[in-house]
């Protein structure tokens, strides 16, 4: 059997398809669909340099890679590369192949330090550390049975506060971008990155097809936008993309607030499946998530490695 690494091809459906099927193979914890494979790929921000590649053997798709330049870092030179196949394929060459052509692409575009997420299991962790990738921080992902979970019930806002859902902005987005360049740049991360250009955080963010703007519940403070909790849903299930509180509002429960309207809209909408993740070292959200009723489903080790 010969093993062979390609770019996908974004207007082939099948091919899209393909690496949507793998992708929840192997991370059946996260939202894949096609329209999303194909969104990221089209919308990533040109400097990112960002390809997918696939691993086909004998005309058969059984990995996949994402990789980039972390264009919005301070710091130049940060690169990723996520690996996943096909877990019913393993030891055919396909991970070996895609990391080897991701780090030649990735160092020739000027990368000298590569980040990957490595899910955390023995021949994960061994397969990480044999093509020299050193261990990092972890995150989980969580799972909610929404549809027999107590949820905590809904309760009224403080004085002063008020709650909408993200389509309430929709003519004017702004406060939202705000809202999301303030929260990302604190949260647990290897590397700093910088929300500054608002095109094209329309075009990932705001336009992403799986964003649910009905169920993405926004904390206002004040007139202006203090916490939210993003919503994504792929038409079965449903998925906290982002939960966060701006500094100047953090220790009056606006997070929690926010995340368990969010959690209440969806399963009114339906939903029955709540899934979401959370660094390990970010305390504060683990905590509101097991007050929610979240439990640890699977874990992620990030590793990196520098070329040279």
């Amino acid at each position: 059997m010969t093993v062979l690494v390609r770019d996908l091809r974004p207007d082939d459906p099948a091919d899209v398809a393909a690496f949507a099927r793998v992708r929840h193979r192997a991370l059946p914890f996260i939202l894949w669909t096609p329209e999303a494979v194909v969104h990221r790929l089209v919308h990533t921000h040109p400097d990112a340099r960002s390809r997918s590649l696939v691993a086909e053997e004998d005309g058969e798709v059984i990995g996949t890679a994402q990789i980039g330049l972390v264009h919005d870092s301070p710091e130049p030179g940060q690169a990723f590369l996520n690996v996943y196949v096909d877990p019913e394929r393993f030891r055919r060459g396909a991970g070996g192949l895609l990391v080897r052509t991701a780090e030649e692409y990735l160092t020739g575009e000027g990368a000298t330090k590569l980040y990957s997420w490595v899910l955390d299991g023995p021949a994960h962790l061994a397969f990480a550390e044999r093509h020299g990738y050193a261990r990092r921080r972890a995150a989980h992902f969580l799972r909610l049975d929404l549809a027999s979970a107590a949820l905590p019930p809904r309760w009224s806002p403080p004085p002063g506060v008020e709650l909408r859902t993200a389509a309430d902005f929709a003519d004017d987005p702004r406060p939202l971008f705000e809202l999301d360049a303030e929260t990302v740049a604190d949260e647990p991360s290897d590397v700093d990155v910088e929300f500054t250009d608002y095109a094209a955080w329309l075009a990932e963010t705001w336009r992403h097809p799986l964003l649910h703007r009905e169920l993405t519940t926004v904390v206002v403070a004040d007139g202006r936008p203090a916490a939210f909790s993003v919503a994504y849903t792929d038409g079965t299930r449903y998925a906290t993309a982002m939960t966060g509180t701006v500094r100047a509002h953090r220790g009056r429960g606006l997070a929690k607030l926010a995340k368990t309207d969010s959690l209440h809209r969806a399963r009114a909408a339906g939903y029955t499946e709540a899934l979401t993740g959370n660094d390990t070292d970010n305390g504060p959200m683990l905590a509101v998530n097991k007050w929610l009723g979240y439990e640890i489903c699977a874990t992620e080790v990030r590793h990196v490695r520098e070329p040279g």
